[in-house]
Parts: structure tokens; sequence; C-alpha cells
């Protein structure tokens, strides 16, 4: 086994990752529990959400290719390796991890004293079931790269894999997939999963209260985390469906921190005093994914017709009424920010040009194009969107959707006309590609041989300038055929209270929520 540096990470984390790395294979075990503080852990602290929390969110088996889970698992759950301040890949429950010299076999130590919520002992059999009972993103790809999963002792575990796989870790050591959170063996096999749902048990910060459908969840300090206890006694995370709801919860100090409160809202945050807007861009790319293009009657298998819907989008006039100009306008659906991105030239705001490519195509008076779906917690987006697109000719209805359900309608690819896609999971552009681009993805109706093709060509290939140049290749076949109107990278805007010391947001890169857990503060009285 040797050290190495990891390939097919995030661009911004990469001058950070040698020391990262070096950190990781070098930690002492810090098998001792962490001192507890002295006072213990006090107060609550209260999200006003702004998606209807979903049990499915509660297993890391199921995780989909995107963040929303990811505001929960990080309370409940652990990684063998996840994100965290300042590190884009931390060893968490796994202290070391190394790679065999020709890149096929991949080793982890646990952190021994580990404990779940229930007291059971974490070991390397629960690492081991955990794998092998997921089912969410890049699920399949996992199952055809590992060959075999060896338990060496209870402390340290082997992955082998058929050959070597550069993005192994990209996959597996952050938030692209939900593979490497850890659920204990002996306690869903006497529950089941519909009963994990229920009574979810995991090693992360916080263990599971309550939950009320639609309502809130409830959640209170681990004392016994390995990292250290939390100090924050009890997290609530309410149900607000409605954003004036949530910003008014916020103003009356009902909640402290609000999630994703946009436009006119975002800006009376920045004006009330002890209020503070926060603001992250995440690589939580939005776009219209034109899923019908694939059926040879319809309006959108013509090129034109999807370009035309491309040119009909004011998208920084979206961005300045939406995010107040914080969210990143580009003409990719893969962010900015991830490794191996391509730069599409971008699709100008020309409804002139849009209404002569309709023409073009048969459509001098537009058509009728159905629906619109989208996530409701987006429906502004989507709102304005919809706007742009009527004003050329293409007629469509708004449907939104709540998040859990709008996503596994899009998943079982039940959805139809136009879907306002999006996906805030970390990775780079081929952890991007293989769930929304190549035949088998989570939420792929249809692709082209060529990028199936290159996308298999990609994933042996551990020169990472020909990996460069084979994903760049597949990024310019999908804006060449316009097989998406991407619309950008998201500015997500919260806003937080005056009670709060510290609300996390921001302190991991990329990501949307707070995090991590533990490390959120109150205010002294």
């Amino acid at each position: 086994m040797v050290r190495h540096t990891i390939p097919g990470v995030t661009a911004p984390w990469r001058t950070v990752l040698a020391g990262i790395l070096a950190l990781a294979f070098s930690l002492p075990n810090p098998a001792a529990a962490p001192p507890a503080s002295a006072a213990g852990p006090e107060g609550q602290l209260t999200w006003a959400v702004h998606v209807s929390l979903a049990p499915a969110w509660f297993d890391p088996a199921d995780t989909p290719s995107l963040i929303t889970p990811f505001m929960i698992l990080p309370a409940l759950h652990d990684a063998l390796i996840k994100p965290m301040p300042g590190k884009p890949m931390a060893p968490s429950l796994a202290q070391s991890w190394s790679q065999s010299k020709d890149g096929t076999t991949y080793e982890f130590v646990l952190r021994k004293g580990v404990k779940f919520h229930n007291g059971d002992p974490l070991t390397a059999e629960d690492v081991k079931f955990s794998f092998e009972r997921y089912r969410g993103s890049a699920a399949k790809l996992f199952k055809d790269n590992v060959i075999d999963i060896e338990v060496v002792d209870p402390h340290r575990i082997r992955f082998r894999l058929k050959q070597p796989w550069p993005d192994f870790m990209t996959f597996f050591g952050t938030p692209a997939a939900g593979i490497a959170w850890i659920v204990p063996k002996k306690y869903l096999q006497q529950v089941g999963d519909e009963g994990f749902k229920r009574a979810p048990v995991g090693a992360g910060p916080y263990k599971f209260v309550s939950f009320k459908p639609g309502v809130e969840l409830v959640l209170e300090a681990f004392e016994e985390y390995w990292r250290k206890a939390p100090s924050v006694k009890r997290l609530v995370l309410r149900v607000v469906p409605d954003e004036s709801t949530r910003l008014a919860m916020l103003k009356r100090g009902e909640a402290d921190i609000s999630y994703s409160l946009r436009a006119a809202l975002a800006e009376e945050v920045r004006r009330t005093p002890g209020l503070k807007l926060a603001a992250v861009v995440i690589p939580a790319s939005f776009w219209i994914d034109f899923v019908e293009q694939w059926d040879s009657k319809s309006p959108w298998h013509d090129r034109r017709v999807r370009l035309a819907a491309n040119l009909a989008i004011d998208r920084n006039a979206i961005n300045q009424a939406e995010t107040l100009g914080f969210s990143k306008v580009h003409a990719n659906f893969i962010p900015h920010t991830f490794e191996y991105y391509w730069s599409a030239p971008p699709y100008p705001h020309d409804p002139a040009r849009a209404r002569k490519l309709l023409a073009e195509a048969g459509y001098p008076n537009g058509f009728d194009a159905g629906e619109y779906n989208c996530d409701s917690s987006y429906a502004n987006l989507g709102e304005a969107v919809v706007n742009d697109l009527q004003a050329v000719g293409i007629r469509v209805r708004l449907r939104p959707a709540e998040r859990a359900a709008f996503f596994q309608q899009y998943r079982e690819k039940k959805l139809k006309n136009l879907v306002q896609a999006s996906s805030g999971a970390f990775g780079n552009a081929a952890t991007r590609i293989e769930a929304y681009a190549t035949r088998g993805g989570l939420y792929t109706y249809g692709t082209h041989p060529e990028i199936d093709g290159l996308f298999s060509e990609q994933l042996r290939e551990t020169n990472p300038r020909a990996r460069k140049a084979i994903l760049e290749k597949i990024q310019q076949i999908v804006h060449e055929r316009v097989m998406y109107a991407p619309i950008w990278d998201l500015g997500f805007l919260s806003g937080v209270g005056p009670r709060v010391a510290e609300s996390g947001m921001g302190l991991i890169s990329g990501h949307p929520y707070s995090a991590p857990y533990e490390d959120l503060k109150l205010k002294k009285p």
C-alpha cells in the first residue's frame, strides 16, 4: 500500500488535497473518547426548512444524486470519509486509508471505541453490511467495479476492484453518493428497512427523538460522539414550505435559521437589525431536461426547438431578481467548480432568434408544450422560466410537486414534457454525467451511444489529462446537441437569527446547510 493523490475531486479542493492525504495516512489513533465539555450540551436550535422531510433521507442506503439528504445524514450518521471544514475528504469513522500501487485495492482503518446511538460498537462488519445493502446513487457503478470486500479484522476493511478506477474515492469519500455512510448491521437486521426509517440509529453527533411527517424532525445530542460532544442539546427541523412564513418565524424568534429566502424576502433579511443573510454558492446546478427529446414525434426531438428554449431564457435577469445576483449563470449542467468542467459558450437572451428557430422547425405560432415539472421549493424559478418560454410561443403550464415526490417521479421516469432538474451532489464532472447523461443513470431518460462509449473509456483512464479530454468531449456533445437548457449554479440564501453564535453555514465548502452539526453554537445568555 502506498500514499498517493486521489484523482477526480472538485478543482478548488485540489490545492489542499496533498496535505489532507498526508494527514489521512499518518493520523494517530484517537481511541480514547474526547473530553466532554464541562457544561454539556445546552439549549435548542430551530430551523425553518424549505422542503418536506422524507424518511428515505434517514437511511444512507437510499441516497440519491442530490444534496438534500445531507441536511440530515451528517446529524444522524457518520461516514468513513467525508468533507469537513477545509478538508474535502477528511478521515472520520476511518482514521486512515491507503491505496495499492496498482490502484485496485483500498484499505480503511477504523477508529476504535466508536459507538452507535444504541451502544453497539462500530466494526468492519457494519461497513461491509452498509456497502452491500446500498441502492442509491452510483450503486451500479460500485457493484460493477468492486469484486470483493474483505473484513481483515474488526477495525480494518479492504475493497478490491476489478481494475483501477480513478473515481473510486470521489464517489466514496464525498456526497456524490452515500455508500460510505455506515449503519448498524445488528440493529437494522432486527428492525428491517421500514423499521429503520421509523427509528433510525446512527453514529453521528445527534440521535433521533421523533418525526412528524410534514411537521418536524427532533434530534438530541449524542454526547459520546467520537469527535466531540455537541454544544447544542436539541435540534428541531420544522417543515415550512411557505417562504414568507419562514421569514416571519425568523423575525419572531420562532426559528433560528430559515433556509432558502429569495428575492424581496432576502433583501428584507439584509435590512432587518439582528438578522444575517448567509449566501453560499453551491454546486447545485439547475437545468431544464427535455425528457421527450428521445421521442421522434415530440417537438422537443428537434434541436432547433431545444435551442429556441435556451435563447428564450433571460438567466441574468432571473438571477438578479431571485437570488440577488449570487447564483453563477453558465451554460453547462456540470457545476463550474467541478474538476473536468468544460466552459460551454453562453446562451444569450435572444427572443427574436428563438421565434425564428421555432418557425423554421414548423411552429411559427409556437406550440403547446404541456407541463413544466419542478420541485415546489423552486417554483419561483420555474415561474420565471415559464414566463420567458411563453413570451416566444412555447406555452407551458407550471406543475410544482413536493421535493421527495418530484425526485421520485423523476427517478422512476414518470415525468413528461419539461423537467426543471437540479442536483447539489458533490463530485466531479464524471459523477454528474453518470447520474444524468449515461444509460442506466439514476435520472437519465435517454442518451447518445457516443456518450456511453466515452464514459466507459474515462472510467479506466488513469492519466488526468486524458480523462479531462474525454470528459470535456462528453460535455461538448451534450452542448452541441442541446440536450439541456442550463440555468445556473445556485446561490443558496438563508436567514440567521440573533441567538446563533455559529450557524455552520458555509463551514464546509459547497455545502448549503448547517454543518458540521457538532460545531454549531448558541450565544451565551
